[in-house]
């Protein structure tokens, strides 16, 4: 698992978890003053210096695995098993000694202060503190109070936040990570547009185009033979007729294919409803969501079931597909479409290179599992944030 924290460990569990890290800060503090005494000649000469920090960091790793140990026993963190942060061990040590000396301190102070109020509760009952005494001990003691809790929740946190940055990712490379995820997924999506504008530009142009040619052929003919072959004329326009039919019908496969119009007037159901009057395999599917969606995921999902059922149809020699499209109020959009064809689908192909990106720039994720023989199962899952 990635760094960070696990499930929110109980009350008492973090209690012993930090009375833990105070005893455990001891040890630490021991070996960096036992071992660093010795070796901090070493340490100040140049030609000794790296030696010396290998062997003070050899003698400090296995202290502070104890304090991972503590981390994930006691307040339920999960962290990379090979993961050090950018500081080394020596510095996770010597800080985390120091925090928890001094949260062993503060400690300390809160129990001597719970000392003192029985005492001073022993003496009101006994009749031998005043009232005025009385109220200055509550004052300073309430302001005490204060502070030491205020110090030891800041103790607790500094000591999550170096947990996080030596075993797991810090804050900035995990922005880091994700400004790089960014400008991937932003090279996708136009990688992605750019082969979609190719694509409806090389059906214009080979499909529509050409039957636009033929059709006005036709109506020349029809227009030269009209004199002359009345029935040769009459045959030539049913001919031209056909075929601006199957042009508009070629077109508006077209045009469905760059952005479906039913999304915005009718929805993703009625939207996938045409992908199904459409595709020359048997589909079925299952609508499963409740509540509205965001235009984008309604969007992305339509064009992940609209390509992987045309890649059916056209390449894995399928008889039938399934599609699967479920989600929930807060949860994310599940799309599955699944067919019973040959399968080895090539995931870095251009069409599901494409269908990646696009997802990916919802901060979605494009599984495909297609084994020779079949099936083929390609699974979106879309954020509806």
């Amino acid at each position: 698992m990635s760094g960070g924290e696990g499930a929110q460990a109980p009350g008492t569990a973090r209690a012993a978890g930090v009375a833990a890290g105070c005893v455990t800060a001891v040890p630490g503090l021991l070996y960096l003053v036992g071992a660093g005494a010795p070796l901090g000649a070493f340490l100040l000469w140049p030609r000794t210096r790296a030696y010396a920090l290998r062997l003070l960091t050899r003698g400090a790793r296995p202290l502070v695995e104890v304090e991972r140990r503590r981390r994930t026993r006691f307040f339920g963190d999960r962290f990379p098993e090979a993961y050090e942060g950018e500081g080394g061990a020596l510095r996770y040590l010597a800080v985390r000694s120091w925090t928890g000396l001094v949260c062993g301190l503060v400690l300390g102070l809160l129990g001597y202060g719970v000392v003192l109020a029985g005492l001073l509760a022993g003496g009101v009952a006994g009749g031998t503190t005043g009232a005025a005494e009385l109220l200055t001990q509550l004052v300073l003691g309430g302001v005490l109070l204060f502070l030491g809790l205020q110090g030891l929740a800041a103790l607790t946190a500094l000591d999550a936040r170096l947990a996080r940055e030596h075993f797991g990712p810090s804050e900035r490379e995990l922005l880091r990570r994700r400004i790089d995820e960014l400008s991937v997924s932003r090279a996708a999506v136009v990688a992605a547009v750019d082969a979609e504008r190719r694509r409806i530009e090389r059906d214009l142009h080979d499909g529509v185009q050409q039957r636009l040619v033929a059709l006005a052929m036709l109506i020349g003919r029809a227009h030269r033979s009209g004199g002359r072959d009345p029935e040769r004329a009459a045959e030539l326009l049913g001919q031209a007729h056909r075929e601006a039919g199957e042009v508009l019908a070629e077109l508006r496969e077209v045009a469905w294919r760059a952005y479906p119009s039913a999304l915005d007037s009718l929805g993703l159901e009625e939207a996938l409803g045409g992908v199904a009057q459409r595709c020359a395999l048997p589909l079925r599917i299952a609508y499963e969501v409740t509540g509205p969606l965001p235009r984008p995921v309604e969007t992305a999902a339509y064009f992940v079931v609209s390509e992987a059922v045309t890649n059916a149809a056209k390449h894995s020699a399928a008889g039938s597909v399934s599609v699967r499209v479920a989600g929930a109020p807060g949860g994310p959009l599940t799309v599955r479409v699944e067919d019973d064809g040959r399968g080895g689908a090539d995931p870095a192909g251009s069409g599901l290179t494409g269908l990646r990106g696009r997802v990916a720039a919802l901060d979605g994720v494009l599984r495909v599992d297609s084994p020779l023989g079949g099936p083929t199962t390609i699974v979106a899952e879309l954020p509806c944030v």
